[in-house]
């Protein structure tokens, strides 16, 4: 097992551990010494994973993540720009829906953290004979948004307003 290996596996234990595991268990399991297992975790810390050390062991929190609706309208041509502007912060969209007047919410997962996403999200909307969600109510759309914190939350609300591609008038 490389050490790469051992730490994915260290990361694993952790994360899906209530308990506190301790570094003499990890050690156990990975066939290692403690002090290999306390390295890693420094490295694993390193990485910037939320490992806490009590006096029972290691403990995983998963970061917190922050969430927005975020309620827009655009032209087709502007589709790649709102995108980009949200990943360009560290936004992920998680996805896009519409509140259609018959049919209620529809909803398509879309998971685009990358302006490569982007990219390839526009070419496939481009290459077949299909239409955005946002065409069948006049442009409006919402996109769920998560953020690792509420400040980059706040810089995509003010870049997506700033290029007039918030929607402000309506209630959310």
């Amino acid at each position: 097992m490389t050490g790469r290996e051992r730490r994915k596996k260290i990361l694993e234990i952790i994360k899906k551990s209530t308990v506190p595991i301790s570094g003499t268990e990890l050690a156990k399991l990975c066939g290692v010494s403690r002090q290999i297992v306390v390295q890693d975790i420094a490295l694993l810390r390193a990485e910037e994973y939320n490992i806490y050390s009590t006096t029972r062991g290691y403990l995983c929190e998963e970061p917190k993540k922050y969430i927005r609706i975020f309620c827009v309208s655009h032209k087709d041509d502007k589709m790649a720009e709102e995108l980009n502007s949200i990943v360009d912060f560290g936004g992920v969209v998680l996805d896009v829906f519409v509140k259609h007047d018959v049919y209620g919410d529809i909803k398509a997962e879309l998971n685009i953290n990358s302006r490569k996403k982007v990219s390839d999200f526009i070419k496939k909307l481009n290459s077949g004979n299909v239409l955005p969600l946002k065409n069948l109510t006049s442009d409006i759309h919402y996109h769920t948004v998560e953020a690792e914190n509420e400040e980059i939350l706040d810089l995509i609300e003010n870049e997506l307003r700033n290029k007039d591609i918030l929607y402000e008038k309506e209630e959310r």
